[in-house]
């Protein structure tokens, strides 16, 4: 199995939420690009954050988003 454009973008969502504030969230406004408008769309179908168009991670969505992190900067090293 390998990451979809989809999953890049879900993943690169995921790493605009602030992890070191649970009570920091983010919008996705109407303007942003598409991929990013269903990009959030899918992580709120899926658990991952608490509105629509971003909000708050779920507690799912934090550890979710910590692996993100992680694999990143495993990558980037």
């Amino acid at each position: 199995m390998k990451y979809t454009p989809d999953h890049i973008a879900e993943l690169n969502l995921l790493l605009q939420f602030d992890l070191s504030s649970a009570a920091t969230g983010i919008k996705v406004h109407q303007d942003a690009s598409e991929d990013m408008q269903t990009a959030v769309k899918r992580l709120y179908d899926k658990g991952l954050c608490t509105l629509p168009d971003g909000g708050y991670l779920t507690d799912e969505g934090i550890e979710v988003a910590e692996h993100a992190d992680k694999i990143l900067r495993v990558l980037n090293s």
